[in-house]
């Protein structure tokens, strides 16, 4: 198993768009909807696999292009080591002041190690100011745990 780390921000009018967040339902629109429908349907299913915003699901960045991912660890504690320095980089910026102190982002640390040594996903999200959005993910692959039929992003866009 090992570990890839995801990192976007951006301004949160356009995290807020959940319909490119979620996979498209697996059935298109039966024949006959409002082409509307269908038309919204098709944006989904083309733009959800390389839109680089992130899932609601965690496990799904392992569809996104193996370009997104932002580092990859064979050992949850240099993984976690990844997530602090992102941590560490932005917390200047969090909106919330509580979340800007050492102890606390110590601890979210601490927890992702001990998350991903377990096998499971860690996805972090922060206000921060002009009001933009961060959402840091470490996802474990090969398998992962949530989602076992999907493949390595990096396996895949190697050539």
């Amino acid at each position: 198993m090992h570990h890839h780390g995801y990192l976007w921000t951006g301004p949160k009018p356009r995290f807020d768009q959940e319909a490119l967040r979620r996979p498209p339902h697996p059935e298109p629109p039966p024949a006959g909807s409002r082409p509307e429908l269908i038309q919204r349907y098709r944006e989904v299913a083309a733009e959800f696999p390389v839109v680089d915003l992130p899932p609601l699901e965690t496990a799904y960045w392992l569809i996104k292009p193996g370009a997104l991912v932002r580092g990859t660890w064979h050992e949850p504690k240099e993984a976690a080591a990844w997530l602090g320095e992102q941590l560490a980089q932005y917390s200047a910026r969090f909106t919330a002041e509580t979340q800007r102190g050492t102890a606390y982002l110590t601890r979210l640390v601490d927890s992702a190690a001990e998350r991903l040594r377990g096998g499971a996903d860690v996805c972090h999200g922060f206000y921060l100011e002009r009001p933009s959005y961060l959402s840091l993910s470490v996802v474990s692959c090969a398998p992962n745990r949530a989602r076992p039929e999907l493949s390595c992003p990096v396996e895949r866009s190697e050539p």
